[in-house]
């Protein structure tokens, strides 16, 4: 009986140490220039590929009924709360890194190519956008 429950005990913190080592969650993002939380975004996994929304603001200044004024594709005009942010990046084969996917910024209305990679024992997530040779990295917090 003992042993039963210890091997459940241990496939049970096993899986949930794999699930952590995932972008998939709830996270806080971080201004990386003042330190400001800015949001909270779900990832999910859509069909082996990242989808992020934001799903809520933490910016003092946003209004409840805030839309994407900047946004230039099927997301302008769309409510900040719920709009997707994050779409593709797939799991890089060996690595603990998704990639392939884009990042958008809904204050300036820009898309950028963009990479997430786990840290810290899946507690916290490298955000790493890029524009050209060019990028910036962020790191959340997970909430969940």
């Amino acid at each position: 009986m003992k042993a039963t429950l210890a091997a459940v005990l241990f496939t049970v913190t096993a899986v949930s140490a794999m699930a952590q080592s995932t972008p998939v969650g709830l996270w806080r993002n971080v201004d990386d220039k003042t330190g400001e939380a800015k949001a909270e975004i779900r990832i999910a996994d859509a069909n082996g590929a990242l989808l992020g929304r934001i799903e809520k603001s933490l910016k003092k200044d946003t209004k409840p009924d805030a839309t994407c004024d900047e946004c230039a594709d099927d997301r302008k005009g769309k409510p900040i709360a719920g709009l997707e942010i994050i779409r593709g990046g797939k799991k890089a084969e060996g690595k603990d890194v998704w990639e392939g996917g884009k990042i958008l910024d809904p204050e300036n209305g820009k898309e950028y190519r963009a990479s997430f990679t786990p840290i810290d024992g899946g507690k916290k997530l490298e955000v790493r956008g890029y524009l050209g040779p060019f990028w910036r990295t962020q790191t959340w917090n997970r909430v969940q």
